[in-house]
């Protein structure tokens, strides 16, 4: 463990760094929404897949995109990421990843597993894939509640299995949404998933956007953050491969104890996104408003977007929040996440000062 001196050092040296990334931002994860059909509808789901219909965009058009990006950026020095929905919806799913495989992109998937039969598995190694994280939202009967489909949790296991009896893949993940329902079942899971041959655990918090804010009941209290902070450190401590997901910012206690870096909102420095119908923006989980659309590939390079806009996510949300402008956390914090921003009042929806810190 660190001390809260080098923390702080650490974290001014960040500070810094991102300056430079505002005015020269360094693409390491493109997020390709492949579609927002979705065979399951979660309730925390901030794209409402399920709900809305999108156009997608075609075959070609995916390899007209990747030819382009290719001939900008190359193939090395960040990856694809491949999202829904859920992608293995997609009939030309193999089709797509096959032709981005053959031009030498390293690519990785989120899915719920359902669809991964041992068959998918083989073809998913074959087109390349080298990192996957499945969903698995608690114990049997609170996954296929808390994502509305009976039988998920037994088929998204399956997947998983089917996944590691292929083998070969970099990494195998767990994601687990923790709610105020499920918080209790994080040890039941961590002996189940300690028990499977999986590479980690990605654990997160239910955030209060999409259709989460329809059930403010699963958000967590402060009790329960402090539970679930304290649970991934122990964790870690012992030498287990849990870890926190990238969002906010969580104070000198907790930065650099539950993840292996200190926060940074990546969204337009690091991060940009390709919705289902084309559009470019920063992180799909980033509320979708049409000025936060920074172009659409169907009209404009993608290499232009990135170099040249993007200016709402290369500065710091922490100007534009009264609430932000005495904390003594600001230089370091700059305004948390941009998925949490409430753009409407100008101020984070979730901030765990006087929470964490």
């Amino acid at each position: 463990m660190l001390d809260v001196n080098t923390k702080f050092k650490h974290m001014k040296q960040l500070s810094e760094y991102r300056e430079g990334l505002k005015k020269k931002p360094l693409l390491k994860n493109l997020f390709l929404e492949l579609t927002i059909r979705c065979n399951e509808h979660c309730i925390h789901c901030g794209s409402f897949c399920g709900d809305v219909q999108n156009e997608e965009l075609t075959l070609e058009q995916y390899k007209t995109f990747l030819d382009e990006v290719k001939e900008d950026f190359g193939t090395e020095g960040y990856m694809l990421c491949i999202t829904g929905g859920e992608p293995l919806l997609r009939k030309d799913f193999f089709e797509i990843m096959n032709y981005a495989h053959m031009l030498g992109f390293k690519w990785g998937m989120t899915s719920n597993g359902i669809l991964i039969t041992l068959e998918v598995a083989a073809k998913l190694h074959e087109a390349g894939m080298g990192t996957i994280s499945v969903s698995i939202d608690g114990l049997e009967d609170t996954h296929d509640s808390f994502r509305q489909t009976k039988g998920g949790y037994r088929k998204a296991m399956e997947g998983i299995q089917n996944l590691i009896d292929v083998g070969r893949f970099k990494t195998i993940q767990v994601t687990t949404v923790v709610t105020h329902q499920n918080i209790g079942e994080l040890d039941a899971l961590y002996d189940i998933f300690d028990k499977m041959d999986i590479d980690s655990w990605r654990v997160i918090n239910i955030e209060p956007m999409g259709r989460a804010k329809l059930h403010p009941e699963l958000i967590l209290n402060k009790e329960d953050y402090r539970y679930l902070m304290e649970f991934i450190r122990d964790k870690r401590m012992a030498g287990e491969p849990v870890e926190y997901g990238c969002s906010h910012y969580l104070g000198a206690e907790y930065e650099h104890e539950i993840r292996d870096w200190y926060f940074i909102c990546s969204a337009g420095l690091y991060v940009a996104s390709i919705t289902a119908n084309g559009d470019i923006i920063a992180c799909l989980d980033i509320e979708r408003r049409p000025e936060l659309v920074q172009g659409n590939i169907l009209k404009d390079r993608f290499k232009d977007v990135w170099e040249n806009r993007f200016k709402e996510f290369r500065i710091d949300l922490s100007d534009r929040c009264s609430k932000c402008q005495n904390c003594s956390e600001k230089d370091r914090c700059h305004g948390d996440s941009y998925h949490s921003w409430d753009f409407d009042r100008g101020e984070p929806i979730l901030c765990f000062r006087d929470i964490l810190f």
